[in-house]
């Protein structure tokens, strides 16, 4: 199983990125999948998540009307673009996996840094 994230990097203050993140080794389409990320003194957060097949999407507040959460269930990939991105965005950010309807079943992945400054 891997979740290998792209996409990260150093961005100005209003900028925009675009994250990405290949999925292998599992039944991808059958796994909701998320993005958290974790500040440096902060504990890891939820910031969006897009479920397996209804497609229906969850933002944290903190990022609603900025990102944006996509997934392509032929290419096995989840995206997160991210716009007017803020100082406080900054952090590792980290694609996870967790099997739908109940499932147990997790992944996570290796993370990817965003650093927004000026």
């Amino acid at each position: 199983v891997q979740l290998v994230e792209s996409g990260g990097g150093l961005v100005q203050p209003g900028g925009s990125l675009r994250l990405s993140c290949a999925a292998s080794g599992f039944s991808f389409s059958h796994y909701d999948m998320s993005w958290y990320r974790q500040a440096p003194g902060k504990e890891r957060e939820l910031v969006a998540r897009i479920n397996s097949y209804t497609f229906i999407t969850t933002y944290a507040d903190s990022v609603k009307g900025r990102f944006t959460i996509s997934r392509d269930n032929t290419r096995n990939t989840v995206n997160l673009q991210m716009s007017s991105l803020k100082l406080e965005d900054t952090a590792v950010y980290y694609c996870y996996a967790r099997e739908a309807w109940g499932g147990k079943l997790d992944y996570w992945g290796q993370g990817t840094q965003v650093i927004v400054s000026s």
